[in-house]
C-alpha cells in the first residue's frame, strides 16, 4: 500500500515535470525510498528537490516512517533510458555488445538504433604508411549490453 502511494505520488511529480525522466526507484523493507532521475537537459539540485518534496510533504510521518533518497544519474553510469541517449549526442559512448565493444561518437539515436562513428588508422590499400578512415556502426538497442558516456577532459 505504502509503495503504490509513493508510485502514484512520484508518478504525478514526473507528469508536471516532463522533462524529468526515472532512472530507478526502489521502496525497501525499512520504507527506504531510493529513487534516481534524469533529464533531458540534465538534472539540478532543485529538480531534486521538486521530486522530493512531491513525495515528502503529501506523506504523513504519523502514519509510516519512512526515508527518502533522491539523486541524479551518476556521470559514470550506465545508460538505461533511451532518452539518455538522445541527451548525450555527440559524446563518445563505449558499447559493449554480445559481439565486442566499440567506442565511438553518438552521432544518431532513434527509438530502435544508436550510430557511433570513429577514426581508426589503417594500412594504406596501395604503398607504405596508413591512412586514417572514418567508420560507423549503427547498434539496435536490443543488442546493447551497457552504454557509457566517456568522460574527456
Amino acid at each position: 500500500m505504502f509503495k503504490k502511494t509513493v508510485t502514484d505520488l512520484l508518478e504525478t511529480a514526473l507528469i508536471e515535470r516532463p522533462d524529468l525522466f526515472l532512472i530507478e526507484f526502489s521502496v525497501g523493507s525499512d520504507n527506504h525510498i531510493k529513487i534516481i532521475i534524469d533529464g533531458d537537459n540534465g538534472v539540478l539540485v532543485e529538480d531534486c528537490m521538486f521530486i522530493s518534496r512531491a513525495i515528502e510533504h503529501n506523506l504523513d510521518r504519523e502514519e509510516q516512517d519512512f526515508s527518502l533518497e533522491v539523486m541524479s544519474c551518476g556521470a559514470t553510469e550506465p545508460l538505461v533510458n533511451k532518452r539518455q541517449y538522445k541527451k548525450n549526442l555527440e559524446r563518445t559512448l563505449k558499447v559493449k555488445t554480445a559481439s565486442g565493444k566499440i567506442e565511438g561518437t553518438l552521432t544518431k539515436a532513434t527509438d530502435d538504433t544508436i550510430t557511433l562513428a570513429w577514426k581508426v588508422r589503417e594500412p594504406k590499400p596501395v604503398g607504405k604508411g596508413k591512412v586514417t578512415v572514418k567508420k560507423e556502426a549503427s547498434i539496435a538497442f536490443d543488442d546493447i549490453i551497457e552504454a557509457k558516456v566517456m568522460i574527456k577532459f
